[in-house]
């Protein structure tokens, strides 16, 4: 599979991308709005190849929305010509930072649904329970969750995410679903925060 990465300069994106590459078996592009930090970050990484982001999902199976939240409509608006059908799978959540704690954004619908109102593409939403630190060459003791209305983008979110995690990749239903997993994140981050770890989830009880 060829992956694209928007915003594989970041965090989350250089980890996810980190992991593709150990596991040799898909093609893994980075995307960024800078085309020679893409490369720069291509190179450095071992991925395919390096480039802005409107570039580096053409030809791709399956495109990762991997940004700051801040950013990711503005991205998704951006590359959704080049972008096409192309599924989408986003993986940003909106927090809103304080004193007292990190709290879920207030936006009633997801950042997931957002990007879907900006994109003709088939949005997925995941990968939100893991943490950018918890991704490398070895896979975190955690499952990943996917949801998302389109049966292919769904099918292709959940084949990657198997691949991050030592869990169970969990479809987790619609794409308003979303709007729980992003407030997942919330949770986490408050967890990691007062216990100074990185909390991962696994769900018990599943066949």
């Amino acid at each position: 599979m060829r992956i694209a990465i928007l915003g594989g300069t970041g965090d989350f994106g250089r980890g996810l991308a980190v992991r593709l590459v150990s596991l040799r078996e898909d093609e893994v592009v980075i995307g960024s709005r800078d085309a020679a930090r893409a490369q720069q970050a291509a190179t450095e990484l071992g991925a395919a190849a390096g480039a802005a982001n409107d570039e580096a999902v053409r030809g791709a199976d399956l495109a990762v929305l991997a940004v700051k939240a801040e950013g990711a409509l503005e991205t998704a608006r951006a590359t959704g010509a080049a972008l096409g059908e192309t599924p989408l799978l986003c993986v940003a959540s909106a927090l809103s930072f304080a004193k007292d704690g990190v709290r879920p954004d207030p936006e009633g619908r997801s950042l997931a649904e957002r990007v879907q109102d900006l994109v003709a593409a088939p949005v997925a939403a995941g990968l939100h329970s893991i943490a950018a630190s918890n991704l490398g060459v070895d896979a975190p003791d955690e499952d990943a969750f996917v949801c998302g209305d389109d049966a292919r983008a769904k099918e292709l979110a959940l084949e990657l995410a198997a691949k991050l995690v030592a869990g169970r990749a969990l479809d987790a239903g619609p794409l308003a679903s979303a709007r729980t997993l992003e407030g997942m994140t919330a949770v986490i981050v408050n967890l990691n925060r007062r216990y100074r770890g990185h909390a991962g989830i696994r769900i018990t009880g599943l066949p």
